[in-house]
C-alpha cells in the first residue's frame, strides 16, 4: 500500500512539473516574442478599423447613391423598356450599365448585374446576358433561383437544351420557394416533353401538383399531366 502511495505521489509531482514547465514555456514565448505579438495585434486592430471606416464612410454613401440612381432604371425595367433601363432611363438617372461601372463593390452594382443580364436576355443578346448574369453574386434564398433560372432561359433561347435543363434543375434545387421553384420545375417538365421523355415529364408535373398546388403553376398543372398522359 505504501508503495502505491509513493507511485501516485511521484506521478502527481511529475504532472505538476509538466504543468509548471508548460506555463514557463508559454510565458517565455510571450516574453521573447511580445514585440512581434503586439505588432501583429496592432496591425489587426488597424485592419478592422480601416475596414469599418471604409464601409461607413466610403461604401455606405456610395451604396445609398447607387440605390437612388438605379430607381429610374428599375422603373423602365418594370415597363419592359429594357434598352432604356440599360443606358438611358431618363430624368438624369443612370442606367444599369453606368451603375455597374460607377459603383463597383456596392450591393446596388451587384444587383444591376442581374438586371442587365435579364435586360439583355429580353433583347435577344444572349452572350451579353450570360456575362452580366455570371457577374451577379446571389445571396439569400431567392436570388440564386433567379440567377440560375435566367441562365437556363439564355441557353434555352440558344437551343442548347442540355445546358438549359442543367440550369433549370440548379434553379429548382437552389432553395425552396413556393412561387419560383414550381415555375422552374415546370420548365424542366416541358424540356422532358420536348425530348420525348413523357414519363419523366409526368413525374415532374405531378411533383408540382403534390408539393405546390396553390402556386400559379400548380393550379393549372393538370392540363400538362393530361397532355403527357394522352401522348404516352
Amino acid at each position: 500500500m505504501a508503495r502505491r502511495r509513493n507511485v501516485k505521489r511521484k506521478q502527481a509531482d511529475e504532472t505538476l512539473v509538466d504543468i509548471i514547465e508548460v506555463r514557463d514555456q508559454a510565458q517565455g514565448f510571450v516574453d521573447q516574442y511580445q514585440n512581434y505579438l503586439f505588432g501583429a495585434l496592432t496591425v489587426l486592430v488597424l485592419l478592422i478599423g480601416s475596414y469599418l471606416a471604409y464601409q461607413n464612410f466610403y461604401q455606405k454613401p456610395r451604396q445609398e447613391a447607387a440605390t437612388e440612381q438605379m430607381f429610374q432604371a428599375q422603373v423602365q425595367f418594370e415597363r419592359d423598356s429594357f434598352a432604356l433601363a440599360l443606358t438611358n432611363p431618363g430624368s438624369g438617372y443612370s442606367g444599369f450599365l453606368d451603375i455597374i461601372d460607377s459603383y463597383k463593390g456596392t450591393k446596388a452594382a451587384n444587383l444591376a448585374n442581374y438586371y442587365a443580364g435579364v435586360s439583355y436576355l429580353h433583347l435577344g443578346q444572349y452572350a451579353a446576358a450570360l456575362d452580366y448574369l455570371n457577374d451577379f453574386k446571389p445571396a439569400g434564398e431567392v436570388s440564386p433561383i433567379m440567377k440560375w433560372g435566367s441562365f437556363g432561359d439564355c441557353f434555352s433561347e440558344l437551343n442548347e437544351l442540355d445546358k438549359a435543363m442543367k440550369y433549370y434543375k440548379k434553379a429548382a434545387s437552389s432553395s425552396e420557394n413556393s412561387m419560383l421553384t414550381p415555375y422552374y420545375l415546370k420548365k424542366i417538365g416541358m424540356l422532358h416533353e420536348h425530348n420525348g421523355d413523357l414519363a419523366e415529364a409526368k413525374k415532374v408535373y405531378e411533383s408540382i401538383k403534390d408539393q405546390y398546388p396553390d402556386s400559379p403553376d400548380g393550379q393549372d398543372i393538370d392540363k400538362y399531366i393530361t397532355r403527357v398522359d394522352s401522348g404516352s
